[in-house]
């Protein structure tokens, strides 16, 4: 059983006030096949999150899709009343019209309405951190973000956060309301997002990097991560986990898993230390 903590990831305070600590956790895999239904072990599930808690994981990322409804009605289910170090993100913005189907929907009454019925399910009186899941190109940018800022000066949201958005859309939004976070696809193996990565870091914002274990043809025999998985006595998890820790102060992983002994192992990835060498040759796999 893992003794280490997520603490030993080190901490991050989202927008100047929620603290958290770094290595977090997302909750896209309690659900059912195609992200459809709920868990089918609603028990396991609860045990996975309570298990993240004791392991020192304090922000739980989820969405309103994700279910739909049915990750944010299981965290409530295992974790309220929340403890007091716990911050819940979760996500507006995405439709489910069944498994494996998203379409995008950002207009304001969507977005008003899913803000409170994610309130209802989640048991809180405000949610700390409220993103946009996507920004849907059919309704006008201003008039999202106009909802998500009137959502936070009503004090239903604290923070806003967006998702797999690049940086004119960033300054766009943040013109309109303040920007806490930003969520957009990144990992050891896909890094599009460099650009949203140092925008982030330049201006204190949040990057909750989605599909953080995506490691493609890098974990492959004998390839860098795996590799450099062996002689740490490390799993390839762990490893990718530990570069993109290392890689900036503000990154903040939420890996997912419906198992607890794979929740320990990305967990311990917390305590993994890269040397320079290590993190230069995963920087540059292919250099």
């Amino acid at each position: 059983m893992s003794s280490t903590s997520a603490a030993s990831s080190g901490t991050f305070t989202i927008g100047g006030e929620l603290k958290v600590n770094r290595l977090g956790y997302g909750t896209m895999q309690l659900t059912g096949p195609g992200v459809w239904g709920p868990f089918p072990d609603q028990d396991a599930g609860v045990r996975v999150l309570r298990r993240a808690v004791e392991l020192g994981v304090t922000l739980f990322d989820t969405a309103d899709s994700y279910g739909p409804g049915t990750a944010e009605e299981l965290l409530r289910e295992a974790l309220h009343p929340y403890p007091e170090n716990v911050v819940i993100a979760t996500k507006a913005g995405l439709t489910r019209p069944g498994p494996g189907q998203w379409r995008s929907n950002g207009r304001p009454e969507y977005l008003r309405r899913q803000a409170e019925s994610s309130l209802r399910r989640l048991g809180l009186e405000r949610i700390p951190l409220f993103q946009l899941h996507r920004v849907d190109p059919s309704v006008p940018f201003e008039d999202q973000m106009g909802v998500l800022k009137e959502l936070r000066d009503e004090g239903k949201v604290a923070h806003v956060g967006l998702s797999e958005v690049g940086v004119e859309e960033l300054e766009r939004a943040r013109a309109i309301v303040p920007i806490a976070s930003v969520q957009n696809l990144y990992n050891v193996a896909q890094r599009d997002s460099e650009d949203v990565l140092r925008y982030a870091e330049a201006h204190d914002i949040a990057f909750l990097p989605w599909f953080p274990l995506a490691t493609g043809q890098l974990a492959r025999p004998g390839g860098p991560l795996d590799r450099i998985a062996g002689h740490l006595n490390a799993s390839p998890s762990q490893a990718a986990l530990a570069w993109l820790l290392r890689r900036s102060p503000v990154m903040l992983p939420i890996p997912g898993t419906s198992s607890v002994a794979h929740l320990e192992d990305n967990v311990a990835a917390a305590a993994l230390e890269l040397s320079q060498d290590d993190f230069e040759a995963l920087s540059h796999p292919f250099s």
